[in-house]
């Protein structure tokens, strides 16, 4: 029988686009070329790469695992069994394996670069690389995720990814350009830049100035449409950065994530957030700079110690913010953090009840600003075709986030995947738009 020339793979990537990035190196730099299958049963290899960040996060993980062991205890030949990530990372193989014998390798988050050797070995294939730029991608030909950098050096009392992933770790300017380079040849119009705190890269590398620095360099890169910029610490959101971002011009988008986490200075402070002060004033400078930026943000609700004075005043800020988008959790005690010791937790239908009543306000400005843009023309990025309706594309426009904000429903002549198209915005909704080109 002849040997395969494609490694079947069955995989899933739970959590943030930090872990779809780790996933997407690792497929693509096995020795031999993958060849991704719908079903585990068709499958030689089923990698599943969790989150660990949060409980309910852990919870979907371990889900996920169990829901694979099943379908694969009924297969003729059981595919290897990998999983990988901040599950991993957080809790050990040695206790994970104990509650889940089933798995066959686990790859923890501080052997990245040792995921593909370990799993060749396990796997029985050569070690003889293929010819590969050691990425395949997953989000299809309009965007591409740019990890820029690994772990954090902030210390939030809530966060447990300082503990799975480190502390702050760079990537070069030159690996950076490299990737980027590789990514738009394979086709995409846009790089989403991504770091546990983008605004801190370069920060261990001794550059005063690192995020910049490497923003100059990116946004003169050939077939880039769009760079957009997510996860900034809002102490890092400089004027110098606003400055930046207002004079590059296409392809740098005057598109703003800053999670912000609340907006009581006391509170903050009990976050562990050096940003303590009033975030007003945050707004300010980047709407002085920036008055047409899409900002993103997003707030927990229910953290130790938070009064109704210290949730109105949260409610008040939202209400005159007026986000573009915004997100908003309930607090997750999490074990081994400072904050998971704290008095004063909430109870959950407290927690629950504060972040409906954001959600609700949130809805009604969302509803109110995409219905400004009706009658307008707008650029549209698309994604992919809509999985139920032929003719009809799901897309965005510049304000419009991947995977985090809402979509734009396009359709009309030469609408495919990977175009940028001016088209009409003829309809609105709470968070999506409607576009005919």
């Amino acid at each position: 029988m002849p040997a395969p020339r494609h490694l079947t793979v069955w995989s899933l990537s739970l959590g943030c686009p930090k872990n779809r990035v780790d996933s997407e190196h690792l497929l693509g730099s096995l020795p031999m070329p993958v060849k991704s299958v719908r079903h585990i049963g068709r499958a030689r290899l089923v990698f599943i790469n969790t989150c660990g960040f949060i409980a309910p996060a852990v919870r979907e993980s371990v889900r996920a695992v169990l829901n694979a062991v099943k379908i694969a205890s009924r297969c003729k030949k059981k595919p290897l069994l990998a999983v990988a990530g901040c599950m991993v990372g957080r809790y050990g193989q040695p206790a994970l394996a104990a509650d889940l014998p089933e798995v066959d390798i686990w790859l923890p988050v501080s052997q990245r670069a040792l995921w593909p050797a370990m799993l060749s070995s396990a796997l029985g294939l050569p070690r003889v690389p293929h010819t590969s730029e050691g990425r395949l991608l997953s989000t299809g030909p309009s965007y591409a995720w740019l990890k820029i950098a690994e772990g954090c050096r902030r210390r939030c009392a809530f966060c447990t990814i300082p503990s799975i992933r480190g502390d702050l770790k760079s990537a070069s300017a030159d690996d950076i350009l490299r990737e980027a380079r590789f990514l738009l040849d394979q086709g995409p119009r846009e790089l989403v830049l991504v770091a546990q705190d983008s605004t801190s890269w370069g920060k261990d590398l001794g550059l005063r100035h690192g995020l910049i620095s490497l923003l100059e360099r990116l946004v003169v890169l050939d077939n880039l449409a769009w760079l957009r910029l997510l996860y900034l610490y809002p102490s890092g959101v400089t004027p110098e950065l606003l400055s930046f971002i207002k004079t590059a011009g296409p392809p740098m988008l005057p598109y703003l994530d800053i999670p912000l986490q609340h907006a009581h200075p006391e509170i903050l402070a009990r976050m562990g957030r050096p940003f303590a002060r009033d975030p007003e004033q945050l707004l300010d400078a980047v709407r002085e700079t920036l008055p047409q930026a899409a900002l993103r943000t997003t707030f927990m609700v229910g953290y130790p110690g938070e009064t109704e004075k210290h949730f109105a005043c949260l409610r008040r800020f939202v209400e005159k913010a007026r986000f573009h988008h915004l997100g908003v959790f309930a607090y997750q005690p999490e074990e081994g953090t400072a904050a998971a010791a704290m008095p004063d937790q909430a109870p959950e239908e407290v927690k629950q009840e504060r972040l409906e009543t954001l959600m609700a306000i949130q809805t009604e400005i969302s509803r109110t600003r995409l219905a400004d843009w009706v009658g307008k023309r707008l650029p549209v990025l698309v994604d992919a075709p809509h999985p139920e309706w032929p003719g009809l594309h799901t897309g965005r426009v510049w304000f419009q986030a991947p995977e985090a904000d809402g979509i734009t429903y396009v359709s009309g002549p030469g609408i495919q995947p990977g175009v940028i198209r001016e088209c009409d915005i003829v309809e609105s909704s709470d968070y999506d738009l409607t576009a005919l080109a």
